[in-house]
């Protein structure tokens, strides 16, 4: 059973929340002060972190940035949740770390299907090759972990899996709809955007694909076959 935890201020929302995770299994829990989400992450890790963008005492642009800031919580899978749905304020919560963002209103079932689409991506699976390489860079799959130059790198499970994708399809043209379907899961409603700035990210935390990584105009993207 995956530990869900919901840091969001309307009590109202957030029950219909935590009322439809625990319908699909999930166990979930609710905290309705930013305050309260740093130290109850510290005591007890979530599987997944769905986080409200306008809470009180701590806002969640703060509390995403302070857990990426922190190697045991680098990783933590992160939704964003808020009522604002500018492309600025999604582009934004992209930027610091977090891996999907939903706009209210939103669909309860839509919300749980995306739950358990990053709960597949992020938990570590058996693969055909455990060990990937491309250049400098070594993807352990098994351990979660990215070195460049044998120093890790710190990516969000969104970066990981785009970059195992990458990987695993190099020298081969990808349209920005089929890594939004391949490596999202889901029916993405956020827009191609979340693709671009995703690989932006992967560009600035390995150089190598700064060269690598072409942007096909109009399309794509192509990871060349060697470095």
């Amino acid at each position: 059973m995956s530990y869900i935890l919901v840091a969001e201020d309307d009590v109202d929302i957030a029950e219909l929340i935590q009322h439809s995770l625990e319908r699909a299994g999930h166990a979930a829990e609710v905290l309705t002060s930013g305050r309260d989400v740093l130290p109850r992450i510290k005591s007890r890790e979530p599987d997944v972190l769905i986080l409200d963008l306008m809470l009180p005492g701590m806002n969640g642009l703060e509390i995403c940035r302070a857990l990426r800031a922190q190697p045991s919580t680098a990783r933590l899978p992160i939704i964003m949740v808020t009522a604002r749905a500018e492309e600025t304020d999604r582009v934004v919560g992209l930027e610091i770390g977090a891996d999907d963002y939903v706009t209210k209103p939103f669909s309860p079932k839509e919300l749980v299907a995306r739950v358990g689409a990053l709960l597949r991506r992020t938990k570590p699976t058996v693969a055909a090759e455990p060990v990937l390489r491309y250049g400098s860079i070594e993807i352990d799959a098994d351990q979660h972990i990215v070195r460049d130059a044998g120093q890790d790198v710190r990516l969000t499970a969104k970066e990981f899996r785009l970059l195992q994708y990458l990987l695993e399809h190099r020298g081969r043209v990808l349209s920005r709809d089929r890594l939004l379907t391949d490596v999202w899961g889901y029916a993405y409603t956020g827009g191609t955007r979340t693709v671009d700035v995703h690989v932006r990210r992967l560009r600035e935390k390995l150089p190598i694909l700064a060269g690598a990584l072409e942007t096909i105009k109009q399309f794509g993207y192509k990871l060349k076959d060697a470095p």
